[in-house]
């Protein structure tokens, strides 16, 4: 059996960058303890969710990638022997700034990047303010517990992302996100579960908890988890107040058993899809 341990963090605000930082280091000293083997963390996991205000001051968040916080995860991710997802406020050059994931493999290495696709603007989550859309694509990274992918936060209510990464190859792909009780919570336990069932591969799902209240009022209601291709929880589902590190063992040989009932790649009809993607 192909099983992998991965782990999901969601935490709440601690009130600066460093000791987030260092918040998430422990976390990943835990899950390695635990004997996980990949971990990913929530959306911009280093900051705060300052997207509920429109203010420039906020961009010094950004930083590049590869930079600091990449290279110091990496160091940590060659000790742990642990492939990481770390979302984070990506600054390319002066002015164009993205949400990102950079992947890091088990050894060290720096894999590549994703970066967030679909920027909404709606109250409180002011994202076209600090966010250019992604412009690198789907990327499937070929890391040492397989083929992983990255979508984020609001990228998962488009499908197309979801099944361009099943295309590429993808086994699990990770969705760090910043969502709030108010508007998303109907969706959530609902929408990543059928992705996973109509593109058939694991996705993991998290999301932060707690009130920022220096930012705004919105309630983060974590619930983290792993669905797995026949849209099952792998688990308990996280807190959703309470922050929590979630490890879980994914059969990656549930892929092809789910992949041979439902033949849904072969039976995809591209040559009739092309009205789907005109404006």
């Amino acid at each position: 059996m192909a099983i992998v341990r991965a782990a999901l963090v969601q935490t709440n605000w601690t009130g600066d960058k460093e000791s987030m930082i260092k918040a998430h280091e422990d976390y990943a000293r835990q899950a390695a303890a635990a004997g996980a083997k990949v971990i990913c963390f929530q959306e911009l996991f280093y900051g705060p969710y300052f997207c509920q205000l429109q203010d420039t001051k906020f961009y010094d968040y950004a930083e590049s990638v590869p930079g600091p916080t990449v290279d110091r995860f990496a160091a940590l991710a060659a000790e742990l022997g642990m492939v990481m997802v770390l979302p984070v406020y990506e600054q390319e050059q002066p002015g164009l700034l993205y949400n990102t994931a950079a992947v890091i493999d088990a050894d060290g290495s720096y894999l590549g990047k994703y970066r967030k696709h679909h920027i909404p603007h709606v109250n409180g989550f002011w994202e076209k303010f600090y966010f250019r859309p992604g412009n690198l694509g789907w990327p499937v990274f070929d890391t040492a517990v397989g083929r992983v992918g990255v979508y984020i936060c609001y990228d998962r209510h488009f499908p197309e992302g979801w099944r361009a990464l099943g295309l590429a190859g993808a086994e699990i792909v990770f969705n760090p996100s910043a969502t709030s009780r108010g508007l998303s919570g109907y969706l959530w336990k609902l929408e990543q579960a059928a992705s996973a069932v109509a593109n058939e591969y694991f996705i993991g799902a998290i999301n932060r908890v707690g009130i920022e209240a220096e930012y705004g009022d919105d309630d983060f209601y974590g619930t983290s988890y792993f669905v797995d291709p026949e849209g099952k929880f792998v688990g308990e589902v996280a807190s959703d107040t309470a922050p929590e590190l979630v490890v879980r063992d994914l059969d990656l040989d549930l892929i092809k058993v789910v992949r041979d009932r439902w033949a849904f790649y072969r039976d995809r009809r591209p040559d009739a899809y092309g009205p789907l993607v005109q404006p």
